[in-house]
């Protein structure tokens, strides 16, 4: 693992658990939650804080520094399922990596409750 990828790992370590907490999730729910999906290859779970903007049933992840992060490699294509906490609720949905110049996003369409 490179640098960044230790650095990464090291944040978000520190972060998932204050955008899970019951006092500092407040704060951040607005704007953070956290991400949830099992690799393609790996097939283990993996669980990161990510920054989201949400519209009814659709939310957006933007990936900050997108060449260096693999996790929304796996959403290319026809995408998969993931699960994002919202409002103390994890949300099931399927999530399409689309990337446009450097700039990639991950939509995300959630399943009906």
């Amino acid at each position: 693992m490179g640098t960044f990828q230790n650095l990464a790992a090291a944040a978000n370590a520190v972060v998932r658990p204050l955008v899970l907490s019951p006092r500092w999730g407040r704060l951040l729910g607005g704007s953070m939650t956290v991400v949830t999906y099992t690799g393609r290859r790996s097939g283990r779970t993996f669980s990161l804080p990510v920054a989201y903007r949400r519209d009814g049933d659709d939310v957006t992840i933007r990936v900050e520094f997108p060449d260096r992060k693999s996790w929304w490699r796996g959403f290319t294509g026809e995408g998969g399922p993931l699960a994002v906490r919202l409002g103390g609720v994890e949300r099931t949905g399927h999530g399409v990596a689309r990337r446009a110049g450097r700039r990639v996003v991950v939509a995300v369409r959630l399943d009906p409750v």
